[in-house]
């Protein structure tokens, strides 16, 4: 018999909400639980007797918001994965949502496919990586504890950078904030991302936040 892998969706639009469970009802390994409204509304049908695999987590609801409501699930029932589901593509978002708690990021534009794949990754390697969230970013925030200490040295200017990076500032507007060319703060970006392994702007923030270096 195959195992079905349990779905709560969590959204305060109902015709999506219904949508994508509507959808995911067609195939055959998804078994959804129930829908939600809020992060409030989850509180209320969550069953300890019965909890779903994996959520599927709107970042902007009434009463309890998704970087709430995954704080309180992450914390409460650590065994369920949130999958955010969001239109939002910005980096604070993304930051912000996988720093709550969530194992990974999806947009709302994509199609059902790339759903059903995101769920499946997610029951199976308990986090799901693709081109909004990198395999590090990820790690680093789900497997190191709040304010743990990195090894790599970084240059006062790099630190500051570093900091600037959390802002929604340009990287020209940060050159003139750090009174530099644009091409010294490329410098500073490159240097950083050689020196970390890291390979987007999102990478450094999320290395900020789990070093204590940078908060947002």
């Amino acid at each position: 018999m195959l195992e079905k892998i349990s779905i709560v969706i969590v959204d305060d639009h109902t015709l999506f909400r219904s949508g994508v469970a509507n959808l995911l009802s067609e195939f055959e390994e998804i078994e959804v639980l129930f829908q939600a409204s809020s992060g409030k509304d989850l509180q209320q049908k969550l069953s300890p007797d019965k909890l779903p695999d994996i959520i599927l987590m709107d970042i902007t609801m009434p009463y309890m918001d998704g970087y709430e409501a995954t704080k309180w699930v992450t914390t409460l029932y650590p065994q369920i994965s949130v999958l955010a589901l969001s239109m939002f593509d910005d980096e604070k978002s993304i930051i912000n949502m996988l720093k709550a708690g969530a194992c990974g990021y999806l947009l709302k534009e994509s199609n059902a496919s790339d759903l059903l794949e995101a769920i499946k990754v997610t029951k199976e390697k308990g986090l799901f990586i693709n081109e909004n969230v990198s395999g590090r970013m990820l790690m680093s925030l789900r497997n190191d504890s709040k304010g743990s200490s990195t090894d790599v040295k970084l240059s006062d200017r790099e630190m500051e950078f570093l900091q600037y990076c959390s802002t929604e500032l340009t990287y020209k507007e940060i050159a003139e904030r750090m009174n530099v060319s644009p091409r010294t703060v490329d410098n500073y970006r490159e240097s950083l991302f050689s020196k970390l392994n890291i390979k987007t702007r999102t990478g450094l923030v999320v290395f900020g936040i789990r070093t204590s270096l940078i908060r947002i």
